[in-house]
């Protein structure tokens, strides 16, 4: 890009290697551009030497930050992705900048096509090590900030590591506007869409082959809450998603579930609630109940945590 000085704000750096240009800016400069609309900077480049523009000091130096940050993962040999420099610039803009690189340090496991899953922000990492040492783990926020897959993922290394025999993933059937007696079919297959993020997870992570033979053999059971009552969990991976949509009873009789051996995720949004406006959420009665519980832990996403294009975060705080 041509060089420019219209700027009286102007921070300048060298690179480490100047034929990882195109690795750091992208084809065709896309994460330059990406960089520029998010951080509200001018970023020009000519061989080794990176001059950054803006009319606030505080935005040019943050840029550089982040620039310095994607350019560690490019030295280790990393293929960097537009979600890495949206995360870099989510980062930096949260000063968070100095986490970065060790976001990419810990490789969760690795998706079916042999692809890294890694954490993505701060609070991804404190729900991944809050499920580490507690036996059941609240995850509380909008949608796209990982929750759900995320569960998935510990749960599927947690069943391949032998530390439980089986994964069970249930939601209550309730929907927004739609009740599920009109819809065609069994119950099975009246649930099944609804739990398509959940089977999109298993695909993602074990592939469909895998995740269907696991399902035959009953390592994995995905079902309606309902099928939950009068079971003991033992030696079991179980998530509980779309848990705003609970009553309070509905929570309970889950969360009593819970045997030997086995960890418990409950996934939720309080600001989707679908349920009768006279009936109390059991996601924000447990919220109200089990804050002083030790085993029990919550942890609480925002909109600035949403992990999908960067207008859906936009979307969500303009509902809000």
């Amino acid at each position: 890009m041509e060089m420019s000085f219209l700027s009286k704000n102007s921070v300048d750096f060298k690179l480490e290697n100047p034929e990882d240009a195109v690795l750091l800016f992208g084809t065709q400069d896309k994460f330059l551009l990406l960089l520029e609309n998010q951080l509200g900077v001018e970023i020009n480049y000519r061989g080794e030497m990176v001059q950054i523009l803006s009319d606030d000091e505080t935005s040019a130096k943050r840029a550089k930050k982040a620039l310095l940050a994607l350019q560690v993962l490019v030295l280790r040999g990393m293929t960097l992705q537009t979600s890495d420099v949206l995360i870099a610039s989510k980062m930096v803009l949260q000063d968070d900048i100095e986490n970065f690189t060790a976001l990419y340090e810990v490789e969760l496991t690795k998706d079916a096509a042999g692809k890294s899953i890694r954490l993505k922000n701060l609070v991804q990492k404190i729900y991944v090590d809050s499920v580490k040492t507690h036996d059941i783990v609240f995850g509380i926020g909008p949608a796209g900030t990982g929750k759900t897959f995320l569960a998935v993922v510990m749960a599927v290394q947690a069943l391949r590591n032998g530390v439980v025999k089986r994964i069970i993933l249930t939601r209550p059937a309730v929907e927004a506007g739609e009740s599920l007696g009109f819809l065609p079919g069994d119950l099975q297959e009246k649930v099944d869409p609804y739990l398509r993020p959940v089977y999109d997870a298993l695909f993602t992570i074990l592939g469909k082959t895998a995740t269907e033979r696991m399902m035959e053999r009953g390592i994995i059971e995905i079902a309606p809450l309902a099928y939950m009552r009068g079971r003991t969990l033992d030696d079991a991976f179980v998530i509980l998603d779309e848990a705003q949509n609970t009553t309070s009873m509905q929570m309970k009789m889950f969360l009593t579930r819970l045997g030997f051996n086995s960890k418990m995720i409950v996934n939720g949004d309080v600001s989707q609630i679908d349920l009768p406006s006279r009936v109390k959420s059991g996601l924000v009665d447990a919220k109200d109940k089990l804050g002083h519980v030790h085993a029990i832990d919550f942890v609480y996403f925002t909109a600035k945590d949403v992990v999908r294009h960067p207008v859906v975060a936009e979307i969500i705080k303009a509902y809000e």
